[in-house]
């Protein structure tokens, strides 16, 4: 059963967007990136001042270096960043669901270890799900690890692994059992250096010129016990849980936001009927949406896991996120000065593929949907 329950940021918030935003403003030298793609801009001497304002690993406990603050607090911070287009892909996935992973499932020492250097923004995560030849299927992934005396080989190829180039660390679902009949067994997630003597990181050139996804080869890899996470074979249990954090976000529909505020500011303050009718189109899709993926926010603050809820805002994010770009490029005028307007359509449309890819291809979400409404 979804539950989408409405849901009102806290009055507390509007001053802390406020301060994101005067923070923004004083370092503007660091925000030029013309679109609002979360994985587009790795700037770790920017993390790191976010670091410094205490908004990294926002909501998590203060003996790890958290603040203890709500999951909208967190939201009111992503969002403000995102709609900015603020280098954030340094610390992203670290903060957003390597931190969470960790507090949920990890042990105390991962904890110590990993958490306070992930809020200061000076160490970075990537995820290792996706394989050659499996898309999104992580319940085929081949990836292997075998028991060797205080730890575990590492060998096999993850695909798709954002930042993998420029990260510290990596954690992976890996094959540590056979699956005996159940595909969903025999799961691990390991926690891998990606400077450790084995790994090859081969970056991905995209259509818009950027390296952000990479393939990443371990050729007998050494992982101590100390590195996995949770049980060994609870990997599939919580990946699963690990993607709620990925999907249900703000950048499942601000990837594209920035070529909506160029669009606004090419048709001006007197725009034309069809004009404003896109202005309007466009703005109806992001109320949606934000409501949906806030409601996500308040059920994480609550303690649910809204995985199919999560699936959901990933899904129609995706869909909104092809269809921006389109709606105000058939309605620009043809007039007045086009150039931002024209970099920011170009570059979020080369960038839009991998849009639908991460988090899950729609194929999957569907699925996910599905089961979650008793319909397969």
């Amino acid at each position: 059963m979804l539950q989408f329950d409405p849901v009102q940021l806290p009055e507390g918030t509007a001053a802390l967007r406020q301060e994101v935003r005067d923070f923004l403003a004083a370092n503007a030298d660091r925000t030029s990136a013309p679109n609002s793609d979360f994985s587009s801009g790795h700037d770790a001497e920017f993390s790191a001042r976010l670091g410094e304002r205490g908004w990294i690993g926002m909501t998590w406990p203060k003996a790890y270096g958290g603040a203890e603050r709500s999951f909208f607090e967190r939201y009111v911070v992503t969002e403000e960043l995102l709609a900015a287009g603020a280098p954030v892909s340094a610390h992203w996935i670290a903060d957003r669901q390597s931190g969470p992973l960790l507090l949920g499932s990890g042990s105390e020492d991962q904890c110590a270890r990993y958490l306070p250097a992930i809020v200061q923004g000076r160490s970075f995560f990537s995820i290792g799900m996706s394989e050659p030849g499996t898309g999104s299927d992580l319940a085929s992934v081949r990836t292997a690890a075998k028991r060797v005396a205080g730890g575990w080989r590492v060998n096999g190829t993850k695909l798709w692994t954002t930042d993998a180039h420029r990260n510290h660390y990596m954690i992976a679902l890996v094959r540590t059992a056979p699956a005996d009949g159940n595909r969903h067994a025999g799961l691990s997630q390991l926690i891998i250096d990606l400077a450790a003597p084995g790994v090859t990181i081969r970056p991905i050139r995209n259509m818009a010129g950027g390296e952000d996804f990479n393939e990443v080869v371990f050729d007998d890899v050494f992982v101590a016990d100390a590195d996995v996470v949770g049980e060994p074979g609870n990997g599939w249990s919580q990946v699963t849980s690990e993607l709620g954090y990925e999907r249900s976000g703000p950048e499942r529909f601000l990837s594209a936001f920035r070529v909506y505020v160029e669009f606004v500011r090419l048709v001006g303050a007197d725009p034309e009927r069809f004009e404003a009718a896109a202005v309007g189109r466009i703005a109806a899709h992001l109320m949606t949406l934000r409501r949906m993926s806030m409601s996500v926010a308040g059920m994480l603050e609550n303690g649910k896991a809204p995985n199919v809820e999560a699936a959901l805002v990933k899904e129609l994010g995706n869909n909104f996120e092809k269809l921006l770009p389109e709606i105000a490029r058939t309605a620009a005028p043809l007039g007045g000065d086009q150039e931002r307007f024209r970099r920011t359509y170009a570059e979020t449309l080369l960038l839009s593929p991998s849009f639908t890819l991460r988090g899950g291809t729609r194929e999957i979400l569907r699925g996910v949907i599905a089961r979650g409404l008793g319909l397969r």
